[in-house]
């Protein structure tokens, strides 16, 4: 699964860093003023200590207050100078913040649209929250803010080296001694702190699917009392992050009194040499001052350079998690020559599109999933259009195999599925999935009103669309009875209505589209029997003139249709209608006799 993926690097990739900061680059003109503003910014906290040095070997030494009117106009134009170009930094790294993320969270979520099913199969929606929630939001604080930041320490030290070696060479070069083992300190640390973050982000995904898995689990846990069990192994999740997380806490505390001991020392150093100079009177005293406050700045930046690679190096997980997502390709994927007349899943050529009559053929197709259990083997069928295709066999005999084989959710390991007699493979996923009507066991709803529930797949249609839609699901009687009507809030999920009405919306949300070809997938196995009259009363309607599969756990649903088929083992074990299947007395007379006995006796009790 891919929040089990571990990440080896030992440093920062820059090769990491640089597609993220490929998102700032989106906004040139932003970054550009920025970086302007940041080297005015360095320029001005250049000035300060220039300025103290002429103050005091000019008025001070020099015991004169001549001109200091217009030195106090220059500092005060260097002050309002200097708040000035903040001002513009701050709101400028805001928006730029903001514009990363937005672009990150696009292009992460144009790639969820666009991946297979076997991405959901192995994935979970912790992970994925985590990547599109906190991951991003940090990364584009860290590019905005952190990196901006990485740019003025990088122009404020050089600055400062520059004027140091100017003012006095020898001197300067006894105060940067200190460089070359403070580099080697940020190589050891880079790494310790590094494991320590990547681990904690790996901890923080598995907290975050713990947390979905809890609430949406909430009542199979109540039912098995399963509180207490459960609050431990939260606990062993968050106490794993806990470790982690202190022990890179504990890195990060060791790592900066370290530099602001070699910053002292470094001071000490300036103190001590630059002491010896004045008294000797090679050095002016404002020049001292100057050197001084220059060598006790140069570790600010230091410091904040420090820092910054210490977020960078906590950050380094969630950027190559990040990253991984934004890379993932999908494992279907349409041929160049297919996209240039057909169009992609985002960008479609419609206009290219050809009709479907719905004819559907499987091809000596073998099917196996990644883990390698195969579920076809040399599967012939073939579909004629307006034909109702009844599935029926134990679980995981491969009927939901077949639907999503036929809907190009996945594709055949080998052999060929046609439609109208063409290898789907040589049309694109959209062109025949717009022509798909699909409703799930589960009923799944969006939050939002009955109506842009059902209008979801056509949202032009009007409201007459939608009522007669609703209508002909057999949903406009419950409908019609709520207070708001249409406009009834469904809630998360659909929480306010009961599995059956659900149901009912989405029969009506998949009419809207009008499907050319139609899957049923036990749609009426998990509700009452007086919906699913309800629903089968609206099959009937529908499925006239369309290509329906049917996969069907109630077996009295599938009596209308033209053939059924019984899969077993991913081969079809008999296939016939209703009364030739009855007649041989196989297996469909004895799941058909079973089910009809156990349904017969329940209503006796």
């Amino acid at each position: 699964m891919h929040e089990q993926k571990e990440y080896q690097n030992t440093k920062v990739d820059l090769r990491v860093w640089k597609r993220l900061i490929a998102y700032a680059m989106r906004r040139p003109q932003t970054v550009i003023r920025l970086m302007l503003t940041l080297l005015v910014v360095a320029c001005v906290d250049l000035a300060y200590p220039q300025l103290t040095r002429f103050a005091i070997d000019y008025f001070i030494t020099g015991k004169t207050t001549e001109g200091i009117g217009l030195f106090a106009a220059v500092y005060a134009l260097v002050v309002i100078l200097q708040g000035t170009g903040v001002f513009f930094f701050v709101r400028g790294a805001g928006k730029l913040e903001m514009d990363i993320s937005y672009d990150i969270r696009q292009d992460a979520f144009s790639r969820l649209q666009q991946l297979s099913f076997s991405f959901y199969d192995t994935t979970s929606v912790g992970w994925l929250m985590a990547r599109m929630g906190s991951d991003v939001s940090r990364l584009a604080e860290m590019i905005a803010w952190s990196l901006v930041d990485l740019c003025w320490s990088g122009f404020y030290v050089l600055g400062i080296i520059a004027v140091l070696l100017w003012m006095h060479w020898q001197l300067g070069l006894i105060v940067l001694c200190v460089a070359p083992i403070l580099a080697a300190l940020c190589v050891f640390f880079q790494r310790k702190i590094l494991r320590q973050q990547r681990l904690v982000r790996a901890a923080n995904s598995r907290i975050t699917g713990a947390f979905n898995e809890g609430i949406m689990g909430a009542v199979t846990t109540k039912t098995l009392v399963r509180e207490e069990a459960g609050c431990e192994e939260f606990r062993s999740l968050t106490g794993g992050m806990k470790q982690a997380a202190v022990r890179a806490a504990l890195w990060s505390a060791l790592f900066m009194p370290i530099v602001v001991a070699l910053g002292s020392v470094s001071t000490a150093l300036a103190l001590s040499g630059g002491g010896k100079l004045v008294l000797g009177g090679v050095l002016g005293l404002g020049t001292l001052s100057a050197f001084l406050s220059y060598t006790t700045q140069l570790f600010d930046p230091i410091q904040q350079l420090a820092n910054i690679l210490a977020e960078m190096q906590a950050a380094q997980a969630s950027a190559e998690r990040v990253i991984d997502l934004l890379d993932t390709q999908p494992d279907i994927v349409d041929s160049p020559e297919v996209e240039a007349v057909y169009g992609t899943t985002l960008a479609p050529r419609r206009e290219n599109w050809e009709p479907i009559t719905g004819k559907i053929e499987f091809s000596h197709v073998d099917f196996r999933y990644k883990t390698g259990e195969t579920v076809l083997h040399d599967f012939n069928l073939t579909v004629e259009p307006n034909q109702t295709i009844a599935l029926v066999g134990e679980t995981g005999s491969g009927k939901s195999t077949i639907v999503n084989l036929v809907c190009r959710f996945y594709e055949p390991t080998s052999g060929q599925v046609l439609i109208d007699g063409k290898d789907y493979r040589e049309r694109s996923q959209l062109w025949l999935q717009s022509a798909l009507g699909y409703v799930l066991q589960t009923p799944h709803l969006f939050s939002g009103t009955i109506a842009e529930n059902i209008r979801f797949g056509k949202p032009d249609a009007t409201m007459d669309e939608v009522r007669q839609a609703a209508k002909l699901a057999c949903a406009d009687g419950f409908i019609e009875a709520m207070e708001q009507g249409y406009e009834t809030q469904v809630g998360e999920g659909g929480g306010r209505l009961s599995t059956g009405q659900k149901q009912l919306i989405c029969f009506a949300r998949v009419l809207l589209a009008d499907p050319r070809i139609f899957i049923l997938d036990e749609a009426t196995s998990s509700i009452d029997t007086e919906t699913e009259q309800l629903i089968q009363t609206a099959i009937s309607k529908v499925l006239s003139g369309r290509t329906s599969f049917v996969v069907a756990h109630r077996l009295s649903t599938i009596r209308g249709a033209d053939q059924i088929l019984v899969i077993d083992k991913g081969e079809i074990a008999e296939a016939g209608t209703h009364e030739e299947l009855l007649a041989k007395k196989g297996r469909y007379y004895q799941l058909y006799t079973h089910q009809y006995h156990s349904e017969a006796f329940d209503a006796a009790k």
